[in-house]
């Protein structure tokens, strides 16, 4: 039998390059869409949630306040780009076409080609009711940051890279 078939823990993929984490503390590829949270570059106590669905692209972006972003109007804004750009760090860029079923034509693409590619594909849709599940979740994954540190394995916390991805 092999050795992870009989582990009760979760495996942790490595994330395929470092990642700043001030910049998106949270990206996840779940509830078939890429979703995560993506701090704003002019108010240290705002955060964008933001998110792609897989397939369609209907996108939503909007502040933790449930204000929608001004950037996100009939097109992805700065945020979602650069939630595409961090989830491709965190996963490549291939799992992340892969996931949101954008077609690579076999090119070896970044997260700003597959977030093009999506574009290309047809004008995105607007989804608003996706953010406040996203920032639940993230507000719940904050909240293990206040546990002791331990060595055991957390498994919902395999989105969040080690310390030593932290840039």
């Amino acid at each position: 039998m092999p050795e992870w078939n009989s582990s009760s823990t979760v495996r942790v993929l490595a994330p395929a390059r470092p990642r700043a984490l001030a910049k998106v503390p949270f990206v996840e590829l779940a509830d078939g869409r890429l979703q995560g949270v993506v701090s704003s570059g002019s108010d240290i106590g705002r955060v964008y949630v933001s998110s792609v669905a897989a397939g369609s692209y209907e996108f939503a972006c909007s502040t933790n306040n449930n204000r929608p972003c001004g950037g996100a109007r009939g097109t992805f804004c700065k945020h979602i780009a650069t939630l595409v750009d961090e989830a491709a760090l965190q996963y490549g860029a291939e799992r992340v076409a892969r996931y949101l079923r954008v077609d690579l034509a076999g090119e070896d693409l970044s997260g700003r080609d597959v977030a093009e590619r999506m574009r290309e594909a047809g004008p995105p849709r607007a989804d608003a009711g996706a953010a406040a599940g996203v920032f639940s979740r993230f507000l719940r994954h904050l909240t293990y940051l206040e546990h002791p540190p331990t060595t055991t394995p957390i498994p919902e916390l395999h989105w969040f890279p080690t310390a030593r991805a932290v840039r």
